[in-house]
């Protein structure tokens, strides 16, 4: 039987035949080198073994080998330089592998930076809640720092944008919970995007809507303080729903004229 086989497959229920193609060569070599990476074997910056090694290990041909490691190479887990003798470097990639191709789905679903938000609010206070009662206080000194040093002691439109959404994605991050994880890494880069844009404009607009946006702006940063000391005490459900109610209260502020804008816009 070739690599382009098609073995019969039987349906219980009903005998219905279907058919699914047996994978060539290089995608079984391909999936037991993802394996290795899963499992940790090879961890990211190892560099795979020589080609002969794995030739002769997987009994394959140095053209099957190059193809398996193409299949990797487009999934983001290897990186391959052209003419260096040290091959393929094992590269774990994080949630930025996902964040572009997600973007683009929303953009064609003519998402808007409201239904962002909305989503935030769902996974963010469930996050606060798992790190109050599993996280480490190396994580709530970190999460200090940011306050500290990531954010401007005063309104900064240029500094609030970024350091913002790095507090609300490591918060995310720390509850090590891959799921919540990933899904807030596809969404920080539209949610830094549009909380620049919008402090930007606030910068910009009349002295009466700076001064408004210099008092909420320390009210941000009594919030975020209110929120680690909850984590400190390891209260889950104050945790909860005090995060429940700051996503609430910057839903209203941040969206505030901005309802109809849609994701493609933020991201052009």
């Amino acid at each position: 039987m070739t690599d382009e086989a098609l073995a019969p497959v039987f349906d219980s229920r009903n005998h219905a035949a279907r058919t699914i193609r047996t994978p060539k060569t290089a995608e079984l070599v391909a999936r037991r080198l993802r394996r290795m990476i899963v499992d940790g074997e090879l961890k990211d910056g190892d560099h795979l073994p020589h080609e002969a090694e794995l030739m002769e290990h997987y009994s394959v041909s140095r053209p099957t080998l190059r193809e398996a490691v193409r299949v990797l190479e487009s999934e983001r887990l290897v990186e391959v330089r052209r003419g260096s003798r040290s091959g393929a470097r094992i590269c774990v990639p994080g949630p930025e592998i996902v964040a572009r191709p997600a973007s683009l789905l929303l953009e064609l679903s003519n998402a808007t930076v409201a239904d962002v938000f909305v989503a935030r609010e769902a996974i963010e206070p469930a996050a606060a809640r798992i790190l109050a009662e599993q996280g480490t206080d190396a994580d709530f000194d970190e999460l200090e720092r940011i306050v500290d040093e990531d954010l401007p002691t005063a309104f900064a439109a240029d500094a609030l944008g970024p350091g913002a959404a790095r507090f609300h994605l490591r918060m995310v991050e720390m509850s090590r919970n891959a799921t919540l994880g990933l899904i807030a890494g596809m969404l920080d880069e539209i949610t830094e995007r549009h909380m620049t844009v919008v402090t930007t404009e606030k910068a910009h607009s009349n002295i009466a809507d700076v001064t408004e946006y210099q008092d909420s702006y320390k009210l941000l940063i009594r919030s975020l303080r209110r929120l680690i000391k909850l984590l400190r005490a390891r209260d889950g459900d104050g945790a909860f729903i005090h995060w429940q109610n700051h996503m609430v209260a910057a839903r209203d502020s941040l969206l505030r004229g901005n309802e109809q804008v849609e994701v493609r816009d933020i991201l052009d």
